[in-house]
């Protein structure tokens, strides 16, 4: 009884101490966000007076009253006055208003927004993940070989540039060039001439639209896993079992999922629960590439526009996922692993 009391202690205290650490991460991250926005240069009004004066050819003094009687909001108040109410509205459940969407509630925002980000970079993560181990156990096994070399030069090459890159060549080469891909697919969440809704034809515009950022996603992160999936089964070859596994004549295939497989992967389950949280944060530029209807887009306008609101609530989103799935990431090692001990 003593023992089994003194493990519920320290595994409430493990947790206590867990929870502690990622709501201080959440709140500092909260602090810089809503700072380094505002030390950003120009505001909202401002650069709305911008646009009006070169689209409308307004005056200053015409473009400013403009403005001032279309957004409701007070820069000029102190800036740790707005940090404090800023605080106070997140710790009710209330992240704001847009500034520019007047009117518009952030959460209705990110709930409109953020779907379309964790449908396309779910999707892509999923199988980049899953092609990832085959690949990475295949050159485990074939290692030295003119294969592994060939795979190893390839995901490199791809792991080092930059997702965008890849993105505009798509469109470039495929839409401009060779023209073997209609803009219109390599632009947008879906076709503006299909109605929304749960019909066969939405859904497969829905996918075909999705397909190229889903690839540009897939290309730049299969590697990471391929590679770490490699390192991770050429350790685990090496171990005594594995080697007592192949004395004992059992079958190469068990020995490979089994005994190889199943140790090698740890590592890379943990990354997976953590990649999961960076899912909500998407990828802005390959999403403003293909002007893809995600929540990295709508964080580039948010930015571009000094909407505070619309950008602070995004972050703290991202901010959340990325916490928890770190502290799934824990758990998850310790659950899969039980050689790892709660200190």
């Amino acid at each position: 009884m003593d023992s089994m009391g003194t493990a519920y202690r320290i595994v409430r205290s493990y947790i206590f101490r867990r929870c502690v650490r990622a709501f201080a991460t959440i709140f500092i991250v909260m602090t810089l966000t809503f700072f380094i926005l505002r030390l950003m240069p120009g505001n909202p009004i401002d650069l709305y007076i911008i646009n009006l004066m070169r689209s409308g050819g307004l005056s200053y003094e015409e473009a400013r009253n403009r403005a001032l009687a279309l957004f409701r909001i007070n820069l000029t108040m102190p800036l740790h006055i707005q940090y404090f109410e800023y605080l106070s509205n997140v710790f009710r459940g209330d992240l704001g208003n847009s500034i520019i969407s007047v009117g518009t509630p952030v959460i209705k925002i990110i709930a409109e927004f953020l779907p379309w980000t964790v449908f396309s970079v779910g999707l892509a993560l999923i199988i980049s993940f899953v092609l990832g181990i085959f690949i990475g156990t295949l050159m485990a096994y074939r290692r030295g070989s003119k294969i592994d070399s060939i795979l190893i030069t390839l995901l490199s090459a791809f792991s080092a540039i930059p997702n965008y890159i890849i993105g505009l060549l798509f469109i470039v080469v495929l839409g401009a060039q060779l023209k073997l891909v209609p803009f219109t697919m390599l632009r947008g969440a879906y076709s503006p001439y299909i109605k929304p809704g749960f019909t066969p034809e939405f859904i497969a515009d829905v996918f075909l639209h999705a397909a190229f950022p889903i690839l540009v996603y897939v290309i730049t992160t299969i590697g990471s896993w391929a590679l770490t999936m490699r390192g991770s089964v050429i350790s685990v070859l090496g171990e005594d079992y594995v080697l007592v596994a192949k004395v004992r004549g059992l079958p190469e295939r068990r020995i490979m999922w089994t005994y190889v497989g199943r140790n090698a992967v740890l590592p890379l389950f943990t990354n997976l629960a953590i990649s999961i949280g960076f899912i909500f944060g998407g990828s802005t530029l390959v999403e403003f590439v293909f002007v893809y209807r995600g929540i990295g887009y709508r964080l580039w306008e948010a930015v571009g526009a000094r909407d505070y609101p619309v950008a602070q609530g995004i972050f703290l989103i991202i901010t959340i996922a990325v916490v928890l799935s770190n502290l799934l990431a824990d758990m998850l090692y310790a659950v899969l692993d039980p050689r790892v001990r709660i200190e």
